[in-house]
């Protein structure tokens, strides 16, 4: 079965949790934002289907240069998605630590909502910044390049659950997996949370790597960005921080200057 068949046979339940919460949790919910996020992934996946067809023949040229042949069993499959989500996270945390990359993660974190919708709300600038970058290595080692966007889509369709407030605390598999209250963290701009929790699927990279904090029942999250916000517009939620960026590289001096706005910790003002 292919990925899109895949994609293709959850977008109901997707749709039919989102409108599940939608009704039971309603005040979770803002019917313009909502919109707004429908509209930002509609164009995200029109500019991702197209980046991907233009750049699936360098993929496939790269893949000759790769150290292994490795076959598709359900092994392989399984060390995929570790590799997979142990890159995503470095790609997470980069989308909060780069200017460059944040530029397209900033829309995902610009609502101060948070429910199944948010897991739509998604940039156009994605590709076109290069998150295709983070997935080379796979590529490089011998993955086939339409496995590892497989599990790259397939990572991102298991992230649409953990984006909601109507889900408490899971117990043990709090320990090891990315779950609701984990996420809701890190979609948080409270000082105590804000750029932690990167994981994908696995929180134990988190937990490796120094960026988990567990959600505090005396500290409820905010959500949002710090900054301005765009406000249910599709299109400033897409560019607004791209002019940011070339506004502040315009008026940078000297090499060092412009490259610490390029590369550096995302600026807002």
């Amino acid at each position: 079965m292919s990925v899109e068949l895949i994609l293709i046979a959850l977008s109901p339940i997707f749709l039919l949790f989102m409108v599940a919460e939608y009704f039971k949790y309603r005040h979770f919910y803002e019917v313009k934002d909502s919109l707004s996020n429908m509209a930002l992934g509609a164009s995200y996946q029109v500019s991702d289907t197209l980046i991907l067809f233009l750049l699936m023949p360098a993929f496939i040229w790269l893949h000759q240069f790769s150290l292994f042949e490795i076959p598709f069993t359900g092994w392989t499959l399984l060390i995929g998605f570790i590799i997979q989500d142990f890159l995503y996270y470095w790609f997470h945390r980069a989308s909060h630590f780069i200017h460059w990359f944040w530029v397209a993660h900033v829309a995902h974190h610009s609502s101060t909502k948070l429910n199944f919708s948010t897991a739509f709300r998604q940039s156009v600038m994605y590709p076109i910044m290069g998150m295709w970058l983070f997935w080379l290595p796979m590529i490089l080692v011998g993955f086939e390049p339409a496995m590892v966007f497989a599990i790259v889509a397939l990572n991102l369709a298991f992230q649409f659950f953990i984006h909601t407030q109507a889900v408490g605390k899971l117990g043990w598999i709090e320990k090891v997996f990315n779950t609701p209250s984990h996420h809701r963290v890190h979609h948080s701009t409270n000082r105590e949370y804000i750029d932690k929790n990167f994981a994908g699927i696995l929180i134990i990279w988190d937990k490796m790597f120094g960026t988990f904090i567990e959600e505090k029942d005396d500290v409820p999250c905010k959500f949002g960005i710090v900054g301005e916000l765009p406000g249910n517009n599709p299109i400033k939620a897409n560019v607004d921080q791209g002019l940011h960026m070339l506004r502040k590289l315009k008026q940078a001096k000297g090499w060092q200057q412009k490259r610490a706005v390029l590369f550096g910790y995302p600026t807002h003002e």
